[in-house]
């Protein structure tokens, strides 16, 4: 089979809306909706590094797609299409139905488009997805506009995807295999955060790229950290490691000033928002339980490594 057949057989499904031309031209043509900017991203996984070689072909699919989409969802932009970049080691028909169909599953729950990409041979199988979202002109969250006196705040939980990976075959494998973008949460916070992070590399990693960017520090109360029931049986060392080192969550990290949150609270939200700590004035990231200073260094995921 060759690569326009693999194309036509499990990429090829028309698209529906807001795309003027998508699969099967030499690029795809979109109209910007207008006073919009357009929010663009993308991600890279690879067999054996970003997930075990026997995932199912159908989680591969919807989490290439996944991680993209909350990227998207954390510059407080409307996911709108994507663009897939396939490299197989062999042509698996199985596979590739599988794959496809948690593709466009994925892309139907959030009302996405494939509009593009390209496939190839190569000896290890490679995703790459290239995301593309609108946000209103001037109201993107950046990583850098975390101010003093800012709640710290973490969408649903922390954690659980790290556990997955050391406990293959336990219910939170789900967690892994099909994060949720947290697209609703990320469009709400548009005009109320100040800034905004995905966890994909683990909160601590992650909230310290807002320190960088923004050149403030944040104390992070560890007894607020969202934890999972299943992880409460674990020492207090084992899940603040998986809490604050794990990746894979893809939950969102944003600083807010009270007033915001206390506007955010009047929205109807799809997932739930913890308080895990404050933006401070002074650089550094550093931990409390219950008033007491905790030394603790993290370390989140390595890409070279």
């Amino acid at each position: 089979m060759a690569e326009f057949s693999i194309i036509d057989t499990y990429f090829n499904r028309k698209n529906t809306h807001s795309v003027d031309l998508g699969v099967g031209d030499d690029s795809a043509l979109l109209t910007p909706p207008p006073q919009q900017q357009l929010v663009i991203c993308a991600d890279t996984l690879v067999a054996g590094r970003h997930f075990p070689l026997d995932t199912n072909p159908h989680a591969i699919g919807w989490k290439s797609v996944a991680v993209n989409l909350s990227d998207i969802a954390a510059m407080g932009a409307k996911p709108h299409s994507i663009l897939l970049a396939l490299s197989l080691p062999q042509i698996d028909h199985d596979w590739l139905k599988a794959f496809s169909q948690g593709l466009y599953d994925c892309c139907d729950q959030f009302g996405v488009s494939l509009i593009g990409g390209d496939t190839t041979q190569s000896p290890h199988l490679t995703l790459s997805v290239t995301a593309l979202g609108w946000v209103d002109i001037g109201q993107a969250v950046p990583r850098s506009g975390a101010k003093p006196g800012d709640l710290i705040c973490v969408s649903g939980t922390v954690g659980d995807a790290a556990f997955a990976l050391n406990h293959l075959g336990h219910p939170l494998q789900k967690r892994l295999d099909y994060p949720t973008p947290r697209c609703q949460l990320g469009a709400a916070l548009k005009g109320l955060a100040h800034s905004m992070i995905d966890v994909s590399d683990g909160l601590a990693q992650d909230l310290g790229h807002i320190l960088k960017a923004s050149q403030v520090g944040a104390k992070l109360q560890l007894e607020h950290l969202p934890i999972n029931p299943a992880l409460q049986a674990l020492s207090e060392a084992q899940k603040w490691q998986y809490a604050l080192a794990g990746g894979d969550d893809y939950e969102l990290c944003f600083t807010i000033s009270p007033q915001n949150y206390e506007k955010l609270l009047q929205k109807q939200l799809d997932v739930s928002i913890s308080i895990v700590g404050t933006i401070q004035q002074q650089h550094g990231l550093t931990f409390e339980k219950d008033g007491v200073d905790h030394l603790l260094q993290f370390n989140g995921y390595q890409h070279f490594a």
